[in-house]
């Protein structure tokens, strides 16, 4: 049924839409050819919609720890979603989504959009869509029709023709968005080449499909096909990466951006609007690809240079830049030196915020060597667990899942040339892979083992050898934890219905591989049962890992319940602390 646009939806709305964007991630990267072949675009709209996602997160958080234990209003939650998008924007189009997030922003804050349902919040809703549009022709130096910037109108446009409620306006908008991104290969010359629709396009009409379903509790239709081959479009897998002389989706690597700029700098800046249409002016003249966003005192400054250093510098002479990003794109620059080579992200640095720091020619370099493993674990236990076994472990709270940036920040911390992430969680699938793909562009070698809980992390982690090539050693890591079976007790926290039946509140719940089968009402008794149904199948040895308070009697009767019913099978237990499991169990 329809939702009230009001802060859970806007909530609702960016759960749906990263999940989306995580969905399509792979697809979009795969059909980005403008306005550089980078294949990234997919990888920096996902990281750009997580961080306006945490940030209202952050917002509900902040409101329920107050002293008035008070909830968020719409005001509050789009105001945050709109600055989460400006401080964690990358690349060209999560930057220009930034804007329209903003300009959405803009109008429902100001009251436009709140009240009773009905004629107010769909006016505010159709109002805030023009906005955005509006807003992001005007952060960008050189609009191109046939990109992001058209879906973003023909979504204002079919919204302003839409009659009824806010689910009928964000449905309107989004299916006028669709028809618009299937249109843009005939606007736009590198797009037609490459048989392709626009990637930022694509990567937007997918974030509106999550407003339409949050509004309307409905998932819309099918995005449609986002590439042309033979008779038609049709969704075929990408062309292999790396073709020399072939972009990501197969067409010649002078189609885009032939001869283009050198390097992607982005910087988060601190400064005057009067200081910015100056720095504005400046970056004009260096590069292409200018887009600055923004407003209020804080900019995110994206464009594609030769110099690096100059448009570093022209943001020091505006204000004050931070969080400096410099890309350098080394087809580019292969094809200005007269080589030959694919088209592919080269290495980014990234300057440090402290005072003094240096440029990113003139700072000390770490030297990246080995391989290492990253986990992310869910207690203390099991953090100090793996970094005994040499791994980096990025240790979760309770409600507070990683996100791809404290990902990536472990993949860096672990300087190693090689890594195997291990996301121990279905949930984090996503995240790991975003996190991934950005520390491929940083220059580390990553694979993600998708293990689902940390037992299966833990059998991974057993077999890892360094002294392996790394294709062997992660074979290896994926057939161990691939071979264990795990399972979860929790205690019921409200009366449901589950696979195994309706459970109260108190019950002790046994889920194995993810689902409830077992519902009982003491926990050692309930895990013997699951016990014995894991080893119904085989198994060789039984890993118990104890949650915080969980006490060793209970491993102990746990371990004699093995011993005496089932031979031949090993029992290992770990004290893994996490506050909210209170056993896992792993069957290898």
């Amino acid at each position: 049924m329809p939702h009230t646009l009001d802060a859970d939806a806007v909530r609702t709305w960016c759960g749906l839409a990263l999940d989306a964007l995580g969905r399509a991630r792979a697809e979009i990267d795969a059909i980005n050819v403008y306005p550089v072949a980078d294949g990234d675009t997919g990888t920096n709209l996902y990281l750009t919609v997580e961080s306006a996602a945490r940030a209202v997160d952050a917002a509900f958080d902040g409101h329920a720890a107050s002293a008035a234990a008070s909830r968020p209003t719409l005001a509050d939650v789009v105001r945050a979603m709109a600055h989460g998008a400006l401080i964690g924007a990358r690349g060209n189009s999560g930057t220009i989504l930034a804007q329209l997030l903003r300009g959405m922003a803009d109008v429902l804050a100001d009251g436009s959009a709140q009240g009773d349902r009905g004629a107010d919040e769909a006016d505010g809703l159709r109002l805030a869509l023009r906005r955005a549009a509006d807003l992001a022709y005007l952060a960008v130096a050189h609009p191109v029709e046939g990109t992001v910037l058209t879906v973003a109108v023909a979504a204002a446009e079919g919204a302003g023709r839409a009659t009824g409620d806010a689910a009928t306006v964000a449905r309107a908008a989004y299916e006028s968005a669709r028809t618009a991104l299937q249109a843009t290969p005939g606007q736009l010359d590198v797009l037609a080449r490459a048989g392709v629709v626009d990637a930022g396009g694509y990567g937007l009409v997918t974030v509106l499909g999550g407003l339409a379903e949050a509004l309307s509790g409905e998932a819309p239709a099918a995005l449609g096909p986002v590439r042309s081959r033979g008779d038609g479009p049709t969704r075929d897998a990408p062309a292999p990466a790396g073709t020399p002389g072939q972009d990501p989706v197969g067409c010649p690597a002078d189609d885009a951006a032939d001869g283009g700029p050198a390097f992607e700098v982005i910087y988060l800046l601190e400064a005057g609007d009067m200081a910015v249409a100056a720095l504005r002016e400046r970056l004009d003249t260096l590069g292409d690809s200018l887009v600055i966003v923004g407003g209020d005192g804080l900019w995110n400054v994206h464009v594609h240079v030769d110099d690096a250093g100059a448009a570093v510098e022209a943001g020091i002479q505006a204000g004050r830049p931070y969080r400096i990003r410099i890309t350098h794109f080394d087809g580019a620059a292969a094809r200005k030196a007269g080589a030959d080579g694919p088209e592919r992200p080269g290495p980014v640095v990234v300057l440090p915020d402290q005072p003094g720091a240096k440029g990113p020619t003139g700072g000390p370099r770490t030297e990246r060597t080995g391989r290492a493993v990253v986990a992310v674990v869910p207690g203390d236990g099991l953090a100090a667990l793996c970094a005994e076994a040499g791994a980096t472990a990025v240790a979760t709270r309770p409600g507070e899942p990683p996100g791809s940036g404290e990902l990536v920040d472990a993949v860096r911390r672990a300087g190693a040339r090689e890594v195997v992430l291990l996301p121990n969680d279905t949930e984090l699938r996503h995240t790991a892979a975003a996190a991934a793909a950005q520390a491929r562009a940083e220059g580390v070698r990553v694979a993600v083992i998708p293990t689902r809980s940390a037992v299966q992390g833990i059998a991974a982690l057993a077999v890892h050898e360094p002294a392996r090539s790394f294709d062997e050693d992660v074979v290896a890591m994926t057939s161990a934890a691939g071979a264990t079976r795990y399972a979860e007790l929790a205690v019921a926290e409200r009366q449901s219905w589950t696979m195994a039946g309706v459970c109260q509140a108190g019950d002790v719940l046994g889920m194995i591989d993810g689902d409830v089968a077992v519902i009982g009402s003491e926990l050692a008794a309930t895990a013997e049962t699951v016990l014995d149904r894991m080893l119904a199948s085989g198994g060789e040895m039984v890993t118990l890992v104890l949650g915080a308070g969980l006490p060793d009697e209970v491993a102990e009767r746990l371990e004699r319940h093995v011993r005496e019913g089932h031979f031949a099978v090993d029992t290992v237990v770990y004290h893994g602390g996490q506050p909210t499991a209170p056993l896992i169990i792993g069957i290898e």
